[in-house]
Parts: structure tokens; C-alpha cells; sequence
């Protein structure tokens, strides 16, 4: 390999903020705080928003969007009614 045009490819200790989710993987992100590991290892650390661990697709906790049948009934049951009937009184006005 040439020197010099490769990154500093190396352990780095990754951090989930949300819940303290903590794990080790090889990375070239650039740091420049240090982490310490369970084991004692001190290692370059990255602060993630989301890892697997937090992320509602990962947890089974995602809303499915099969629930739009009843969104859809529930907006009818409240707005359907009174724009229906405007839309016949509309027509109506237009006839005469």
C-alpha cells in the first residue's frame, strides 16, 4: 500500500445518547474525544443520535402504516359530513 493516502483505519468506541447503548467496531471517523471501554480500552469515541438499539424499526415500536384505514374513516366520521353537504348546497346555488 502507498503511504500517507490511506485513513487511519482503527477500533473506535461508538455511544448511543439516547440510551447509553455502547459498542466497538472499526471505523475511519475522525474523533477527538476518547472513550473508555468496559474492559478498560481507552479508544477514539463518536456520539451517535439513533444506533440500533433506539431506533423505533429496531425496537418494534414504529407505528405501521397499515392504520390508514382508520385515519381515513375517522376524518370522514368527523369532516365528511359538513363538507358533503357544502359541496350539495354548492351545486345547488350553481343549478339555480
Amino acid at each position: 500500500m502507498k503511504e500517507g493516502i490511506h485513513p487511519n483505519y482503527r477500533d473506535v468506541l461508538f455511544v448511543d445518547l439516547s440510551n447509553g447503548f455502547k459498542f466497538v467496531t472499526r471505523s475511519c471517523v475522525q474523533t477527538k474525544e476518547m472513550g473508555k471501554t468496559e474492559d478498560g480500552r481507552e479508544l477514539p469515541l463518536f456520539k451517535l443520535d439513533t444506533s440500533s438499539e433506539s431506533h423505533p424499526f429496531y425496537t418494534g415500536t414504529q407505528k405501521s402504516v397499515n392504520d390508514m384505514g382508520g385515519r381515513v374513516d375517522k376524518f370522514f366520521k368527523k369532516f365528511g359530513k359538513s363538507a358533503a353537504a357544502k359541496a350539495e348546497e354548492a351545486e345547488k346555488a350553481a343549478a339555480k
